[in-house]
């Protein structure tokens, strides 16, 4: 550990905020944090196994070394915002991948997303487009290099020497621009000192099984090689029976005839094992690491992940729809599947990093990744919640001319048949690091091309019952990333240090050769392909599909060709590219050899984009502009963030304390939302009828620039070891994300039902004379919440080792989180029924572990041992809420052997 040359005792502000949060980290309500610096693998216990022990005993805090600015830093001197978290912790807490991190850390919320995508946010600033179009507004990076699909954050982290967490927009050091943060996970490096490895075991609850597996090898000391591998496969714990439903209103007229009304082409029945909430993962890396010289050095690896789980589909919120006529009628946990989820991803990725050192002072590095994510997926969209009869307001048999009513089946499926997204990212940078100035300089260059087939269905439908889907054949997307970059420290005077950063970014997206199939015409038979006949509508004999009707001559699983009744396809041909500046200025004061305060002022932005072309009219006649289809690509601009934050780091009390406070405004521009919005006003032959008062207005999917969000917040964190054998950590977060002006949101947030549960009914349809508010159901949200962001999260956390005089430790550790209520929409609607919001929760995890004086250690541990069911992601339903929900209680025994 390194030596200081003198005590440094906290005086003034600094003692003051020191003892408040030492007070704050022992208050039982606050739950724990992944804390900077905690659990940091300590040198001794690296030289010994390559892992450590988060139980061993210290009399001053270890020093954590971060590579936030590209260049390794003392995190306690960086003056940027960044959580650090270690393999054991993520071990201990059971993350497996970067879902895990969500609410472990000030400001950070993660989400699962419809298609496999995960939605990072932080600092309330995320993206809600998890398409081969949309980009993250958190980077994920491994090993410093930018990993561009959302998807790719459901990768497994294993074996890795920590991951840091950036807070705040990175707009010039870090991959392609973000206006959230970043995320970087770093694998360990093989090592040329020892031989040695280690095997890890992990049972538990719903048959968790979970092998670890690392391996290095030190041939010389220039060349290491190390192999790691994990493979964990569990249960669903959700109950979920097949679904053969067969409606039943025979006051309506729906009489069942014994034969399902749901697609049974895929309806099959499945072991727990295949159940939605399953995991069947595994991956593997091989790194090798060669010191050509003492001057250059190789790093170069290979990864392969593998997701063969069967995803996870939206459950009924039944707390709040209890009471209501939406009732849960059987468990929670129950639900309904004709459609088994099935998932079949996989990520290669090739990593290489070269380093010249030119001098003591200043090396070269080229970095370069290439990776290959192929999947395919199919998820049940409707769950099973079909309407309930007194929903339904359509009439068998329908006239000719059809009913327009609530049809009393929903059953409707996402496919990704297939998917291939290829990038490729280049990354060459300068390191000048002296006494006074510091410099990374450098270039950066992603290249991505996309190709994906995927089909949407939605089997019954007004006015007739037909089915009808949509076919996304887009085999050439491309995007094309370049950035010039440079941040330099100047220490311009003995205790002041000045930062100033740039980069020069511009981004084009392309599409080519894109086609669009089918179509969104519930009077059209087209679906059938010609495989079944229902009937003319009105006369005898007319009857829609039932549940074995459909055969796979129809729909997606039949190919293109099973849509040529629908006419010919829209095809894709499109570019477009934005440019921008942004930058970092920052000032630094070291107050002490232990203690500093930072200001800084940094931008981000995150590129604009564009949809598949379309018709905006939907095959009818607009009121505005000339006759014939308005083909548009729905482009949108890019978001921009300018952040301002001032912060204090400091080891205190003896080198025992370790406090992190920053405040942060920031000012979030354009945000991009995607979702349903105006596309256009058409032409009707007749008035609207009351349950479909907006038939003039076209929606279209489509992401759209929407506000000015203010942002300020605070963020907090504290290590602290009270006795050499204890360790409390802690943190504690404040944000208050308010869009600043947003009077046109359309708030169409459950309206069918709002006013029955004492909500405030959706506003009506505007009828004014601005034609891109037409159909809105106008309502003010200026000063309503960001989605994702709870206005205060806290944490803490403790453990303590007892050592026996035959060499075993034991060491119990807790950790409490606490996150207040958090919002999943701009409408922040506050309802005992149908709110879109998480209320506040408390979650409680702890662990024993002993370790031995030899080779093994042994683990018992539970997460979530309060059993609190909280939401990560919610929709409207349609008189419910629908959520995907983090993991039940788990308990298991972890152990583990190293050699």
């Amino acid at each position: 550990m390194k030596k200081h040359p003198r005590e440094v005792r906290p005086t003034g502000l600094a003692a003051a905020v020191a003892a408040v949060l030492i007070g704050c980290a022992a208050a039982p309500a606050m739950a724990q944090s992944a804390a900077a610096g905690q659990d940091k693998q300590a040198e001794a216990a690296r030289a010994d196994a390559g892992q450590t022990d988060a139980g061993d005993a210290r009399a001053t805090l270890e020093t954590v070394r971060v590579s936030a600015t590209r260049l390794e830093s003392d995190l306690l001197k960086t003056p940027v915002t960044v959580t650090a978290v270690t393999q054991d912790a993520l071990t201990r807490e059971g993350v497996r991948d970067v879902r895990g991190l969500s609410g472990k850390m000030p400001n950070v919320q993660i989400a699962s997303g419809p298609d496999s995508g995960v939605q990072v946010s932080i600092r309330g600033i995320g993206a809600n487009n998890f398409t081969e179009i949309g980009d993250p507004a958190v980077g994920l990076h491994v090993g410093g290099l930018y990993s561009p699909r959302p998807q790719g954050a459901l990768a497994l982290m294993f074996d890795v020497d920590q991951v840091e967490v950036l807070r705040g927009p990175q707009g010039t050091l870090f991959g392609r621009n973000s206006t959230g943060g970043s995320i970087n996970i770093i694998p360990a490096k093989p090592r040329f000192d020892s031989t040695f490895g280690s095997a890890e075991i992990d049972v538990g609850s719903y048959n968790l099984r979970q092998l670890n597996l690392i391996q290095n090898i030190a041939v010389n000391d220039r060349f290491a090689l190390r192999l790691s591998a994990t493979k964990v496969e569990r249960d669903g714990w959700i109950h979920q029976q097949q679904d053969f439903t067969d409606a039943n209103i025979p006051e309506r007229g729906f009489i069942p005839d014994g034969i399902p009304d749901v697609d049974q082409r895929r309806n099959v029945k499945v072991g727990r094992d295949k159940y939605y909430y399953n995991r069947d993962e595994w991956a593997v890396r091989l790194a090798a690491r060669f010191a050509f010289s003492d001057s250059v050095e190789w790093l170069l690896a290979y990864e392969k992940f593998q997701n063969d789980g069967a995803g996870q589909v939206a459950l009924k919120d039944c707390d709040q729809a209890a009471g209501t006529r939406f009732a849960c009628t059987g468990g929670k946990w129950d639900v309904k599947i004709n459609v088994p989820g099935k998932t079949d991803m996989s990520i290669d990725t090739v990593r290489s990093n070269l380093s010249w050192f030119l001098s003591d002072a200043n090396s070269i590095e080229y970095n370069f990744a290439f990776a290959v994510q192929k999947r395919s997926q199919i998820a049940d969209d409707d769950g099973g919640y079909h309407e309930i009869p007194s929903q339904v307001t359509a009439t068998w048999p329908v006239p000719a001319e059809g009913d327009w009513g609530i049809w009393p089946i929903r059953d409707n499926t996402s496919i990704t048949l297939d998917s291939k997204y290829k990038s490729f990212v280049h990354e060459l940078q300068f390191k000048h690091q002296g006494e006074r100035l510091s410099l990374v300089s450098g270039l950066f260059w992603m290249r991505e091309k996309n190709a994906i087939d995927y089909a949407q269905e939605m089997l019954v439908n007004a006015p007739y019952g037909y089915p009808i889907s949509q076919y996304y054949h887009q085999p050439n997307r491309q995007i094309d990333a370049k950035a010039i970059f440079t941040q330099a420290d100047w220490r311009f005077a003995p205790t002041w240090t000045a930062t100033m950063g740039a980069r020069y970014s511009r981004d084009a997206k392309t599409d080519r050769g894109g086609r669009v199939y089918g179509g969104w015409d519930t009077e059209s038979t087209a679906y059938y392909n010609g495989h079944y006949d229902p009937g003319t509508p009105g006369e005898p004999g007319f009857r829609p599909h039932n549940g074995r009707d459909l055969t796979h001559q129809m729909g997606p699983f039949a190919g293109i060709d099973a849509y040529k009744l629908w006419g010919p396809p829209a095809e894709n041909a499109h570019s477009e590219s934005w440019r921008k500046f942004t930058y970092r200025l920052g000032l630094t004061k070291n107050l002490s050899d232990d203690e500093i305060v930072f200001a800084s002022l940094s931008t981000g932005y995150k590129a604009g984009g564009f949809g598949d072309k379309d018709d905006a009219c939907d095959g009818k006649v607009c009121i505005d502009g000339p006759p014939g289809p308005h083909y548009t690509f729905f482009p949108y601009k890019p978001e921009t963030v300018t952040n301002f934050e001032i912060g204090y780091k400091g080891l205190l009390l003896d080198k025992r304390l370790s406090l992190s406070v920053t405040a942060f405004y920031s000012r979030y521009k354009d945000m991009q939302v995607t979702g349903d919005f105006y596309a256009s006003k058409v032409h009707v032959e007749e008035p609207c009828p009351a349950q479909n008062p907006t038939c003039d207005v076209i929606k279209k999917w489509q992401t759209v620039n929407v506000g000015v969000v203010n942002i300020p917040g605070l963020e907090v964190e504290v290590d602290y070891l009270p006795t050499p054998n204890t360790r409390i950590g802690g943190f504690f977060s404040y944000i208050d994300s308010k869009i600043k002006d947003y009077p046109t949101f359309s708030d169409e947030w459950n309206c069918g039902v709002r006013a029955e549960f004492g909500a405030p009914p959706c506003p009506e349809p505007y009828q004014g004379s601005d034609p891109q508010l037409a159909g809105r159901q106008i309502y003010d949200i200026t000063g309503h919440h960001l989605p994702m962001t709870p206005k205060f999260t806290a944490g803490v956390n403790v453990s303590h080792t007892f050592k026996f005089a035959n060499g075993y430790e034991l060491v119990p550790w807790a950790s409490v989180k606490w996150q207040d209520k958090m919002y999943f929409t701009l409408r922040n609607l506050d309802n005992a029924h149908v709110s879109d919001a998480q209320k506040a929760y408390t979650t409680v995890d702890a662990s024993l572990s002993l370790k031995s004086p030899s080779f093994w250690r042994a683990e018992l541990y539970v997460l979530n041992a309060t059993d609190k069911m909280s939401k990560n992601w919610a929709d409207d339903a349609g008189g419910f809420i629908r959520a995907y929900w983090n993991d039940p209680r788990t308990v298991g025994l972890r152990v583990r052997f190293d050699y």
